[in-house]
């Protein structure tokens, strides 16, 4: 499918965050605030147009275009471990690799690594608006950044170039019962995971951060 270029240049330019879309009245733990949140999404909007208007020059795709639905997904959220500290002082990206949570109080843990503690912030990116997985069933502090893109898979499927925007930002500290575990037989090679049960996607839909649109029942 032949897409006329003054659509995929205007599928380059991500949709502005909406400021007047926060709200001021969402728990945050950690001192972490939706202006912290909101500035973070910025840089994300910023980064993303660049790159893509940059690659549009040289006639290559756009990043949601050709990466892994899964690996974008998890860009946006590496992507607000390292800028949410720059505006919530109080926080620090987990320098342990691949520790848990992401993001962890400042000075807490000695250089600010922890292989695993109850304390902190997981964070993930996410195209679905509900349905967010994990690798563990835990009580953990939650924030899933919900956006809408295009994917690796559009153009098998006839779909236009669309430019990418954060439809929510949804946060709550859930416990063990708001996740459904999915283990696997033995013969499977299927990551295991555990999924936000609909008890948690309630919990973090009533204190939702950011949101386009009421999708509380999305």
């Amino acid at each position: 499918m032949s897409v006329p270029d003054d659509i995929e240049l205007h599928a380059c330019i991500p949709v502005p965050v909406n400021p007047n879309r926060l709200n001021p009245d969402c728990v945050l733990p950690y001192d972490l605030e939706p202006e912290h949140v909101h500035r973070a999404m910025g840089d994300f909007i910023d980064f993303l147009g660049f790159i893509n208007q940059q690659l549009h020059t040289k006639g290559m795709p756009r990043l949601e275009s050709f990466l892994m639905p899964a690996n974008f997904s998890s860009m946006v959220g590496e992507f607000m471990n390292i800028s949410i500290p720059k505006y919530c002082p109080t926080l620090v990206k987990n320098q342990h690799h691949n520790g848990h949570p992401d993001l962890v109080p400042k000075g807490m843990f000695p250089n600010d690594a922890v292989q695993y503690a109850l304390e902190g912030i997981e964070v993930k990116g996410s195209r679905h608006a509900a349905g967010w997985q994990g690798h563990n069933p835990e009580s953990v502090w939650l924030v899933v950044f919900y956006f809408d893109s295009s994917t690796s898979n559009d153009r098998a499927k006839g779909i236009a170039p669309r430019p990418f925007r954060f439809m929510g930002v949804y946060a709550a500290r859930l416990g063990k019962e708001d996740w459904a575990f999915s283990g696997r037989s033995a013969t499977s090679r299927r990551t295991i995971t555990a999924s936000v049960t609909r008890s948690g996607v309630e919990k973090m839909k009533a204190n939702w951060v950011y949101q386009v649109s009421d999708s509380s029942k999305g």
